[in-house]
């Protein structure tokens, strides 16, 4: 009696799951938004990158940012945002010193002022 129960309510539970079925949705995207979706992707490893600089990191630890939340808000940036910041990190002459560490960790220190994740500036 139990087993026959049980094929009877597998069985119309498979009914009732090939009946309802699962909709797939497939579409395509445009050239612009595959290529907008590639260079957001390559902006952003720039910026990361640039992030995990162990004399970045150690700058952003003397103005008190942690990296990690650094790398939050980067990840948060728009597109426009993010491609600024990516543009500066790849206009700078290789080794560019001190100056160029400085000014691009300023760059990010403001954006995370303006969003409201520290409190640096306010304090001068």
């Amino acid at each position: 009696m139990r087993n026959s129960l049980r094929t009877l309510l597998i069985g119309w539970l498979s009914v009732a799951m090939m009946l309802i079925g699962f909709p797939a949705h497939a579409g395509m995207i445009g050239t612009e938004q595959a290529a907008a979706s590639h260079a957001r992707a390559e902006n952003l490893a720039t910026v990361q990158n640039f992030i995990a600089r162990e004399d970045v990191r150690a700058q952003l630890e003397t103005w008190g940012v942690e990296s990690s939340q650094a790398t939050d808000r980067v990840a948060q940036l728009s597109d426009a945002e993010l491609q600024q910041v990516a543009m500066n990190i790849d206009n700078q002459p290789a080794g560019g010193g001190a100056l160029v560490i400085i000014g691009v960790v300023f760059v990010v220190l403001l954006i995370l002022e303006l969003v409201g994740v520290t409190n640096i500036f306010t304090s001068f």
